[in-house]
Order: C-alpha cells, then structure tokens, then sequence
C-alpha cells in the first residue's frame, strides 16, 4: 500500500518510527523542512530513509495530481496544523484519516487537551476519523479513552494521547491493506459537537476570586514545560509588574475571610496565594517573561491583580 504520510511533532515522530521498517511504502512524509521550524520529524525521515516534502505543498493547486501520480492509496495525516484541501483528499484511492488529539465530537478543533484540563474533565480521549472539507467532523474510523489524572499537565495528556492513538493509525493501516471496506465509519453526533480555535481562557489572565481548583486547572491546562506552552502561562499583576505563573498546587486549607490574590505564608517550596475557597500553593513563576522564585519574590499581604 503506498502511504503519504502528513507528520509533525512527537505523534509524527513516532509514527514515521514505525514506518520505517514496515510493509508499506511511504511515498513521501510531509513536514515542516528544518528553516521553518523544529524540523525534527523531516531529519528524522530523512534518517530513516523517506523522501521528505514540505508540508506548504500542500497549498498547491497541482498538489492532488501529484499524489494520484505517485499512485497514493491513503494520507494519514498526525497533528499536522495545515488545512488540506478538499482535492487533496480525494486524490488518495482509500481515503484520507486524521489522529486528532481528542475525543470527538466534543472536543474538536485547536489545543483540545488543555481546554479538557481546564474545565475539570475526569476523562478524555484520541480519535482517528476520516477527513472531509469541514474539520475534525469526519467518521471515526477509531477512538480510545483514558482517564485524566490529577497529576496530568498538558503535557502529559498530549503524550498519553500520542501512546494511545498511535496503535489505532496502525490498526488502520492493517485494515485498509488486507480489506479497505473493513474500516469503520461511524457517524459522529454533531449536535455534540464543540469546537475550538485560538482563543485563551480569559484572556490568558488568572482571576483570583475564582475557586482554587479551577485556577490550579488553569495552570495545568497551560503546563507544557520544558517545552513551550501554545496558551503561555497565566499572568496576573504585582504592583506595576506583570507575573505569569507557572505552576502551583493545592493544599486543601481554607482561605476564610482572606480577600482573593492576597500573598500569604511562604511554604518550603513557595508561597500561598488566596483564592475564593482556598489558598493555592504558588510554585514558580515568571516576572515580565524572566524566571523568579516565588518563595523570594512574594511577601505576606502583598495582592495579586487581574493584570
């Protein structure tokens, strides 16, 4: 079966890993080239020996005739963030399917896992659907779900996404080479459906009035360190300085009558921070884009602002 594969990021990574010494012929793996970006999958690729080509090909009007050329059966396509057109598509004999970071329909679109951590959610999932012109609203062509932990990060949840739907990209490529009919279509319920863009929870800024959980959710939603996180941190204001936080954790000790973003007691590894219910353990953070130590940059009755 002759593959083109769509790859970027660790998903992508992995993907052309397993690849490698597979039954299929990769006719190409289409990525970001090294000048415009990590360029990690593409090295890798090229290491491996596929032919690698630049993921804006995919804007090109002649791009389809390419694939029908190149005699492609089916695009898998993982964390790609280039809209595919709708002739692209149809260019591949069997179908073209995408590893979405999420469980549809309720969580489609931009950076699923950390809206999923911040509103609270106990349980998530991967999907592997077939891609039409709208996105992410094609069949499910298979899914897994796993719960959230209270110790995830989005970082985390993004690598248990990539564990978990990695087997279903090559459950397909099983299918569709022994009986292309075999592969499920199951409808989506679209009037389930969420979808989300670019925007930030609000506005990327933390309000201290709300419960210690959702704030320390907020944190987490935007934890992808070391690596960069797509939301930034949640920033708040001391004085005429802006702060982001980085990380924090609950204690499960009442606030009171403490007005919310009133600086507390410093801890060991430090320093309480109010919240509506509860005081929320701040951890690290940074002071207009530097790291600082929370335990020596906050001091006790000190507030925090909206920002």
């Amino acid at each position: 079966m002759n593959l083109l594969l769509i790859a970027e990021e660790s998903a992508g990574a992995r993907l052309v890993r397993l690849l490698a010494p597979g039954p299929h012929r990769v006719v190409a793996v289409l990525t970001s080239p090294p000048e415009a970006g990590p360029g990690t999958v593409w090295n890798l690729a090229r290491q491996v020996g596929f032919e690698t080509w630049p993921a804006r090909l995919v804007k090109d009007p002649a791009f389809a005739d390419r694939l029908r050329t190149a005699e492609v059966d089916l695009i898998l396509n993982a964390h790609s963030l280039y809209i595919i057109p709708a002739a692209v598509l149809e260019a591949a004999r069997i179908g073209a399917f995408n590893l979405h970071p999420g469980p549809l329909p309720r969580y489609a679109g931009l950076n699923t896992v950390s809206w999923a951590i911040y509103r609270g959610e106990t349980d998530y999932g991967v999907t592997l659907h077939w891609m039409e012109a709208d996105i992410d609203t094609g069949h499910i062509a298979g899914q897994a779900q796993f719960p959230i932990e209270e110790s995830d990060t989005a970082l985390t949840l993004a690598a248990r996404c990539v564990r978990e739907g990695v087997p279903l990209a090559l459950e397909l490529l099983e299918t569709a080479a022994r009986d292309p009919a075999a592969i499920p279509r199951i409808p989506q319920d679209l009037g389930q459906r969420e979808y989300f863009g670019k925007q930030v929870p609000n506005g990327g800024r933390l309000d201290w009035s709300r419960p210690a959980r959702e704030i320390w959710n907020f944190l987490r939603a935007c934890d992808y360190m070391p690596y960069a996180s797509p939301w930034g941190h949640p920033k708040t204001s001391l004085d005429m300085d802006e702060l982001a936080v980085v990380r924090g954790a609950l204690t499960g000790r009442a606030a009171e009558a403490t007005p919310a973003g009133t600086v507390g007691e410093a801890a060991a590894d430090g320093v309480l921070v109010a919240c509506a219910d509860e005081w929320l353990l701040v951890r690290e953070v940074l002071v207009n884009g530097r790291p600082a130590s929370a335990a020596e940059l906050l001091r006790a009755g000190q507030k925090l602002g909206w920002g």
